[in-house]
């Protein structure tokens, strides 16, 4: 290949980036602006907290019980080779809280509720019901998007603790009731090996994945293309741009918060 043609594909790969991040930006300041400024649609708020976060509750314990359970027998069994079998408990604490269950909650967000969001409002886009908000003097940031987010920013991290807390049920239930740690010091190890700058980090990881997901659905959604078509794809690039930014602020807030 002709390598001026390589570094023109290269350059409009990379504005094209720019541009796009560019425009998801805006977009984000926009959803913000519109959370803090009136009228708040009360209704709408409210369906979004149960969606959001009620609705997603079985499934985030679920993934969490069976994830602390799993990484209790992993541990146990790694650690029977150094003869530190003990860290259990503290190994399972600090990796449910840290990474695992804010990781985990925000990858099942961007699965179940960005995928939805997503569709529901390209749907909303393909059959003019936008248009028709516009034609009633309802501002679409204020009414679709703004309480989406709301949402996300406040139960994402209620999700994350219930995550955390299930996940380090599931570890001691197989630590206790299958490889025979005492119930008491296991409890007490959790307790002590925990500090208050992992829950922080913990909560503050679950509001960012809440606003990533979100903001991803309804800014995929309300950029959709036209048909059924349109809103497949708006989809699938909603949960691919939500998983792939979850696990990249995943990163740079381990970075923030534990830099050595």
């Amino acid at each position: 290949m002709n390598p001026v043609t390589l570094l023109a594909a290269l350059g409009r790969w990379t504005l094209g980036i720019i541009a796009g991040a560019g425009r998801v930006a805006i977009f984000a300041f926009g959803a913000v602006t519109h959370i803090i400024r009136p009228p708040i649609y009360i209704r709408e708020v409210w369906l979004a907290f149960l969606h959001i976060g009620w609705l997603s509750l079985p499934v985030v314990a679920l993934t969490a019980i069976f994830t602390g359970g799993a990484l209790a027998l992993q541990i146990y069994a790694g650690g029977a080779r150094f003869n530190a079998e003990a860290v259990v408990p503290q190994i399972v604490a600090i990796g449910m809280v840290r990474e695992l269950g804010p990781v985990l909650v925000g990858l099942m967000i961007a699965a179940r509720v960005t995928s939805s969001i997503a569709a529901e409002i390209a749907t909303m886009k393909v059959t003019e019901q936008i248009d028709a908000l516009v034609t009633l003097s309802t501002h679409p940031m204020k009414y679709l998007i703004a309480p989406r987010v709301l949402a996300g920013l406040v139960t994402v991290p209620f999700l994350v603790g219930v995550g955390d807390i299930v996940g380090i049920a599931g570890g001691y239930t197989v630590a206790v009731y299958s490889l025979d740690f005492n119930a008491a010091n296991y409890l007490q190890n959790t307790v002590n090996f925990l500090e208050r700058l992992d829950i922080i980090s913990s909560l503050v990881k679950g509001c960012a994945f809440g606003f990533i997901a979100t903001l991803m659905g309804c800014y995929y959604g309300m950029n959709s293309g036209r048909g059924a078509q349109g809103v497949g794809r708006a989809t699938k690039s909603s949960v691919e741009a939500a998983a792939v930014l979850i696990l990249a602020a995943n990163f740079l807030l381990t970075g923030v918060f534990f830099s050595v």
